[in-house]
């Protein structure tokens, strides 16, 4: 599902499409503004966004096999919760 089509799936709850594209827009700049100044988002029972700092390490470049430095840095994570879990399975 991209987001048009949970747009359009959000839509038929909350009215109209336009509705429902200002809420999820408005979700997810809430949720990147946090996760910028490194607060999680915790939303119980589905998940938790947070970030991480990941170390800078070595690769390999799969075409010439030179090995090369890939750079660390902050990088967005999800972590379902419970309930999220148990519909999936």
């Amino acid at each position: 599902m991209n987001k048009r089509e949970l747009v359009i799936e959000m839509s038929k709850e909350v009215g109209t499409q336009d509705a429902a594209q200002k809420a999820l827009d408005s979700f997810m700049k809430h949720v990147s503004a946090a996760l910028k100044s490194g607060d999680p988002v915790t939303l119980t029972g589905f998940g938790t966004f947070k970030t991480v700092d990941q170390k800078p390490r070595d690769g390999r470049n799969p075409q010439t096999g030179e090995t090369i430095r890939i750079p660390g840095g902050r990088k967005a994570r999800f972590t379902p919760g419970k309930r999220l879990k148990e519909s999936v399975n």
